[in-house]
């Protein structure tokens, strides 16, 4: 499945339990396509006694959930993502939402590759 999402990124969890929460990638676990959203999807996990901790207990954790249950953040919004490479050369990520009156209203996410970073081909 196509990766439409970094780490760092503000997503908004479209499915699931927690549709419509906010939060930041944590984690990218690529080989099983899913995501761990700061906030989303917590859980309680009991922890055995050891001698680091020696009464155990109760903690709570973010689990993960599905890549294609999130969508990046632009204006509040779920945005779809398309890449674009500029005429300097540089590849970006750009977010394409809808406005109020049903207009495209495109963002830049983040830069993928910096300009002076890419080969030139020759």
């Amino acid at each position: 499945m196509p990766r439409h999402i970094r780490k760092g990124d503000k997503v908004v969890v479209t499915a699931g339990n927690d549709k419509g929460a906010v939060g930041e990638i944590l984690r990218v676990i690529t080989k099983k396509d899913r995501v761990i959203v700061k906030g989303v999807n917590v859980r309680n996990k009991n922890i055995k006694p050891s001698q680091a901790n020696p009464n155990g207990g109760v903690i709570k954790q973010e689990m993960p959930i599905h890549l294609s249950n999130v969508s990046p953040e632009v204006d509040g919004k779920p945005a779809r993502v398309r890449y674009e490479t500029q005429k300097d050369g540089a590849k970006v990520r750009i977010g394409v939402v809808r406005d109020d009156k049903g207009k495209k209203v495109e963002k830049v996410i983040c830069e993928i590759h910096s300009a002076d970073a890419r080969p030139s081909g020759k």
